[in-house]
């Protein structure tokens, strides 16, 4: 007897399922066809939102002159959907931004290829600003090495500027014309001096004045001067990135 029960639930139980499976057959039946431009239509809205979202946040950065960030927003934009209402919307703003962005980063990296220092002497303090060449020089037939431009403003020797050779040494004891260019315009030759000392391998440019404000003005320079071992070397800076205001009893 309680074996026939047993049997009788499972044959109910399954006659359940089979009638639920053939109950949601039928309601998938009656449901209507999809909609192929109806599901093109709602994608296509979808994707101008998420296109109307990212140039918002172009917007928002490009009101706050952030224009690397404003950059990256408008890349994404670009990418993804060049072809929406919103990139219209922003593309001449965007192209705009990408040279903007450009001039940001060459502006942080010139930035920082400056070097500024503070120290007290005897008598105060001693402040300078330097910066390495953009390439090594080969001063002696060593190899290349660096050489690096200071400006300097100490007060028991006043201002100067010169070059420091870490190898070789220039041949302009005594003074010598060097040559300096400035961005493209022509050369032009200008005073330097090599003290006699063994301190370090430095050669002045006499006029400290005219080079600090060439300097201030240019985007690079380039030196070009006399070495023991014979003949010229020139040592290129792109000093674009100088931060004046380090040196302010100089402007």
């Amino acid at each position: 007897m309680e074996r026939a029960a047993i049997k009788h639930a499972a044959i109910k139980r399954a006659a359940i399922r089979c009638s639920t499976v053939v109950l949601a057959g039928a309601l998938a039946a009656c449901q209507p066809a999809s909609d192929p431009k109806a599901e093109a239509a709602a994608q296509a809205a979808a994707q101008e939102q998420a296109a109307d979202e990212m140039a918002k946040a172009f917007e928002a950065e490009y009101g706050k002159q952030n224009w690397e960030l404003a950059r990256a927003h408008g890349d994404v934009l670009a990418a993804k959907y060049p072809n929406s209402a919103a990139f219209g919307r922003i593309e001449t703003r965007y192209n705009e931004v990408r040279e903007k962005a450009a001039q940001a980063r060459e502006q942080r990296r010139t930035a920082a290829l400056w070097t500024y220092q503070t120290q007290p002497v005897e008598k105060g303090e001693q402040v300078s600003a330097s910066i390495y060449a953009k390439d090594p020089v080969d001063t002696d037939g060593s190899g290349p090495r660096p050489v690096q431009l200071i400006f300097r403003d100490r007060p028991d020797w006043g201002r100067s500027s010169y070059l420091v050779l870490e190898k070789g040494d220039f041949d302009c004891y005594g003074g010598c014309k060097v040559k300096l260019k400035v961005d493209d315009a022509e050369p032009k030759r200008v005073d330097a001096s090599r003290p006699k000392t063994d301190e370090a391998i430095a050669m002045f440019i006499e006029d400290e004045k005219m080079l600090w404000k060439t300097v201030k003005a240019a985007k690079v320079i380039a030196i070009e001067f006399p070495v023991k071992a014979g003949g010229t070397r020139t040592a290129l800076f792109e000093v674009g990135g100088l931060d004046a205001s380090k040196m302010p009893k100089w402007n």
